[in-house]
């Protein structure tokens, strides 16, 4: 560990939970933005431990899109916010970060060797303008319940099952039931969901995350 007065730099995330665990144990709120559940494990207890995590605490969670593609983790929010956690989606690009308490942010970072850094932060003023940043995210953020019933009517795992075919979008429409129009708007709206800007990279993104 490499400590800068207030900045400190960890490697791992056992490093992490290594030196947060008790910092996590005594918050009361908590804030979370990330692309997934993947990147803060060690604020993800598992059974029973995490629904006794919600209790108690002011739990605020920011999503992407791409997890309500996976079943497993569309049940675990939904878990979460019927035990009290307050989950919202957005479809722009976030810092991937926590902050505890308002006194500690903890803001993910690149990965080196096969290992991601994180950098823990606790000077005010650098925590002050993280919560600033995420407050911006939080009220541009759709709650999670709103968002999953467009999601459901988008059909979105359907549609990636066909596009991975590679079925022609008549072929596709009949198979789901709807109109060609209906078909093609709502493969344009999963694409900007998945920031696609083809067909193929919706594709290739759906893949590189274990959608398909």
């Amino acid at each position: 560990m490499e400590k800068v007065t207030d900045v400190v730099m960890v490697r791992g995330e056992a490093e992490l939970f290594e030196r947060t665990a008790h910092l996590f144990a005594a918050a009361t709120e908590v804030s979370c933005a990330a692309r997934d559940l993947h990147t803060w494990s060690v604020a993800h207890p598992t059974e029973p431990a995490r629904e006794q995590s919600v209790r108690g605490m002011t739990l605020r969670k920011i999503y992407l899109p791409g997890v309500l593609l996976d079943p497993a983790i569309a049940e675990h929010l939904r878990f979460m916010a019927a035990n009290g956690a307050r989950i919202r989606i957005t479809e722009r690009e976030i810092n991937e970060t926590i902050l505890l308490d308002r006194r500690i942010a903890i803001v993910a970072g690149g990965e080196v060797g096969g290992v991601r850094g994180y950098t823990v932060i606790s000077s005010p003023e650098l925590v002050q303008g993280i919560q600033s940043l995420f407050e911006a995210a939080w009220h541009g953020a759709t709650d999670l319940a709103a968002y999953q019933a467009r999601f459901t009517e988008l059909g979105a795992r359907e549609i990636l099952e066909q596009l991975a075919a590679g079925s022609k979008d008549e072929t596709a429409a009949r198979a789901l039931g709807v109109s060609l129009r209906t078909y093609r708007r709502r493969v344009a709206e999963l694409m900007e969901i998945l920031g696609a800007s083809s067909r193929f990279q919706a594709g290739a993104r759906a893949r590189e995350a274990g959608l398909l």
